[in-house]
């Protein structure tokens, strides 16, 4: 019998998760690991313990799983924070949101002036002009800034990166003459400066500070990230499309592994430049060296773009505002092998689709695959799938699919997807939680960090309310309650990681992996569920206050 130290914590309250003993008032932990949850007579049975009652006041519940983010949510605080809201940086820092092209220009000046060398790069994030009506920013924009330093911005959809004149001569590109969908070209035959898609985007990345195999390796950028999971009672989180050179794994592996990193970081490897052949062996061989606070083997595919950059596939009658459709990221063929291999091998995907085009082919591909390679438990998972329809629902509940979508996007997009990308209709519908549950699909939702800022309750405020910005309610058949979205937050995430067993509920065995909550989600008001306070995290027995993060 282990001789190990136990603790008992109490709380005012524990959501546990767990249906057979929803609720408690204790929970033992040895290890690590939760030895139970229940009554302080019931958990003295374990031996000799130490009883703590700094949470006597508070609420715990399992520690939040954030789905889909990505841990350049971190790095991008090098840069210069250009969206259209204000936004909390790791340190606490607010950062004001600029309202137009011209303030972006102006903030961007303000940086360039502080830049030591000529040589460095201006880089800029979270960019989005469909804030700022029809007009795209284009290559002059930034040349006001400078001709002769590289600038780029990435759009807060990461599907975009814009771009100035010298970027674009050193990529090769200003030029005439190009034909490529993702170069998107002016009157006068030039590139505008505005590069969708990752083929596009590569091209230019390294010369403007957004080469994706650099970034990877960003120490100091996975500390941040961690910091700000503290922050919002997040003990795991993925890391959704990591290119994983072997450098960037050796450096995840020390880090996690320091003693007093706060969270469990689950990275898949983006699906880019590789044959399906080479990914799944790659994939393979990540498995072996994942440990409990880095695991490794799974793969991201993308298949379409983003709506409000018009670069996701969207099935007839198209985008409401008459824009060309948008671009195939992966051919189909590509798709399918990928995912008859991996069902071979037993690696777990997660498909990029935002428009109903991209989901449909995404089921279509796995439809076939699981014909020829049947799979009872893949959990093959479609994140976002945004415009996803009650019968593509009931289509992946056929095919064992689970589902993880993008709440947020009603509060920052809500406005545009009802006027212009989609319309009244599908954007009463969008993100549709109520279908997806009612149709049996294991659901989780997510924040998509850096692309919204990360912060589980606020995505499930999103879910139970549906707002927008301007506060028009998007759908109110399609608003689930408190209950249904922490449970999206904690173990249904956890189920999309096949992590269930581990994560995402308060019962013996898992891991001692605690939210904790100054306010209880179940007595405010659904409305407020955003603004629940938070004290920190418990991961693995350790804690984390979210003051010293």
């Amino acid at each position: 019998m282990s001789t190990s130290k136990i603790t008992i914590f109490r709380a005012r309250r524990i959501l546990t998760m767990n249906p057979a003993r929803p609720e408690a008032t204790h929970v033992a932990v040895r290890d690590g690991r939760i030895l139970g949850a229940g009554s302080l007579e019931e958990l003295q049975g374990w031996g000799a313990h130490d009883l703590d009652d700094r949470f006597a006041d508070k609420v715990l519940m399992p520690g939040f799983v954030e789905g889909h983010s990505h841990t350049s949510e971190g790095t991008f605080w090098r840069y210069t924070y250009l969206g259209r809201f204000d936004r909390m940086d790791p340190d606490g820092k607010v950062w004001p949101g600029v309202k137009s092209i011209d303030e972006v220009v102006a903030r961007l000046q303000e940086k360039e002036r502080k830049l030591a060398s000529a040589d460095e790069p201006l880089s800029g994030w979270g960019l989005d002009p469909i804030y700022y009506g029809d007009r795209r920013v284009v290559r002059a924009d930034f040349d006001r800034i400078s001709t002769q330093r590289t600038i780029g911005v990435m759009h807060a959809s990461g599907h975009i990166l814009n771009v100035n004149s010298r970027a674009l001569e050193l990529a090769g590109l200003l030029r005439t003459g190009l034909n490529h969908p993702g170069v998107t070209l002016g009157s006068d035959g030039l590139p505008t400066g505005e590069l969708k898609g990752p083929e596009a985007m590569t091209l230019v990345g390294k010369h403007v500070g957004f080469d994706r195999e650099v970034l990877a390796n960003d120490e100091a950028g996975l500390r941040r990230f961690a910091r700000l999971c503290v922050r919002q009672g997040v003990t795991t989180a993925t890391d959704l499309a990591n290119l994983l050179p072997d450098d960037a794994v050796s450096m995840m592996q020390r880090v996690t592994g320091e003693a007093q990193f706060p969270v469990r970081i689950v990275s898949f490897r983006r699906f880019q430049a590789l044959t399906p052949e080479q990914a799944v062996e790659i994939a393979v061989g990540l498995k072996k060296q994942a440990t409990d606070r880095l695991r490794l083997g799974a793969i991201k595919l993308f298949v379409d773009g983003s709506i409000q950059g018009f670069s996701a596939r969207l099935r007839w009658p198209g985008y409401y505002n008459g824009a060309p459709n948008g671009l195939w990221y992966t051919p189909p063929e590509a798709i399918a092998q990928l995912y008859r291999l991996a069902l071979q091998k037993d690696v777990l995907v997660h498909s990029h689709t935002n428009g109903d085009q991209a989901t449909e082919m995404a089921l279509d591909c796995l439809d076939g695959a699981l014909r020829d390679q049947p799979a009872p438990d893949h959990r093959f998972t479609l994140q976002h799938c945004q415009l996803a329809d009650a019968a593509q629902f009931r289509r992946m509940s056929r095919l064992g699919m689970c589902a993880n979508l993008f709440p947020n996007h009603h509060f920052y997009w809500g406005d545009q997807h009802y006027e212009t990308t989609v319309g009244p209709e599908r954007a009463t519908r969008m993100n549709a939680c109520a279908t997806a549950l009612a149709s049996g699909v294991p659901l989780a939702i997510h924040s998509d960090a850096p692309v919204t800022p990360l912060g589980p309750l606020f995505t499930a405020w999103c879910a139970v309310n549906r707002l927008t910005a301007s506060g028009r309610v998007l759908g109110t058949s399609e608003r689930i309650s408190v209950a249904d979205a922490l449970r999206t937050i904690t173990l249904g995430a956890a189920w999309t990681l096949k992590l269930d067993g581990e994560l995402g509920s308060i019962e013996v065995g898992k891991r001692a992996d605690f939210a904790v909550l100054e306010d209880d989600p179940l007595e405010i008001a659904p409305e407020k569920l955003k603004d629940v306070r938070i004290w920190g995290t418990v991961q693995a027995g350790r804690l984390f206050p979210a003051a010293g993060a």
